[in-house]
C-alpha cells in the first residue's frame, strides 16, 4: 500500500496555457469594430466573422471576451407574458368564495 505523502496519486499541478494578453486586446479591439458595425451579431456569427479576418479563435472564447465587454445581440426576445388579442380571457369564477369542507369545489 502506498503512503498518500510519497507519492501523489494524481498530479498536483496541471500546467495551462496562458492566453496572450495582447492578442486579446486585439480580439477585443475588432469585436468592438465589428459589433459597431453589426450589432446583431451573436457569439458564433462574431467567430465566424472574425475567422474571415484572419484570427485563429474559438466560440467559448468570444463569448467570454463579448462577456466582459458587456456585449449581448440585438435580436427580438420571445413575448412569452403579453397576450394575443383575439384570445379570450376567463374569469376566475372561485375569487371571493370560502371553501370550508373539502370536495366542496369542482
Amino acid at each position: 500500500m502506498r503512503s498518500a505523502q510519497n507519492s501523489p496519486s494524481r498530479p498536483v499541478l496541471i500546467m495551462c496555457p496562458k492566453a496572450n494578453p495582447a492578442l486579446t486586446l486585439v480580439l477585443m479591439q475588432e469585436i468592438d469594430r465589428a459589433f459597431t458595425e453589426w450589432p446583431f451579431l451573436g457569439v458564433r456569427q462574431m467567430r465566424d466573422c472574425l475567422v474571415l479576418l484572419g484570427y485563429s479563435v474559438g466560440r467559448k472564447r468570444v463569448r467570454r471576451l463579448m462577456r466582459l465587454m458587456g456585449l449581448m445581440a440585438v435580436y427580438q426576445k420571445p413575448k412569452t407574458s403579453i397576450p394575443h388579442p383575439e384570445h379570450t380571457r376567463y374569469p376566475y369564477l372561485l375569487r371571493g368564495l370560502s371553501i370550508t369542507r373539502p370536495n366542496q369545489v369542482w
